[in-house]
């Protein structure tokens, strides 16, 4: 069974950085396409950014230019690199891994989920 497990979250004042990890069991990251996802309080899942397994990155207009997503095949684990967070980037953040090799960056094109990881970013 595919396992998905996140850490990294945290609470940061705006104008911070905190670094998301999501290591994968049962999955192989190098030719997988992976993603990260965010919902806050009341509003529903969004995508934030995705890594397709021949390393091709999509992200959200919201965080385009601040976030980088990225992986690490020989440690099969994906990172979000968030820098210059502002408070609206407050969610909990979810590491996603699709059956394919390439996916758009929507919920409908992952099939495995992680527990999620809180960020929370004051102002």
């Amino acid at each position: 069974q595919v396992q998905l497990a996140e850490s990294g979250g945290g609470s940061v004042q705006a104008g911070g950085s905190l670094r998301l990890s999501c290591a994968a069991s049962r999955y192989y990251v190098s030719t997988g396409c992976m993603g990260w996802f965010r919902q806050a309080p009341g509003k529903e899942r969004e995508g934030v950014a995705r890594i397709t397994g021949g390393f091709g990155l999509a992200y959200s207009d919201s965080v385009k230019g601040r976030f980088t997503i990225s992986k690490d095949n020989a440690k099969n684990t994906v990172a979000l690199q968030m820098n210059s967070l502002k408070p609206e980037d407050t969610a909990m953040y979810y590491c996603a891994a699709s059956q394919y090799s390439r996916c758009e960056l929507a919920e409908s094109a992952f099939r495995y989920w992680g527990q999620g990881t809180q960020v929370t970013v004051s102002s």
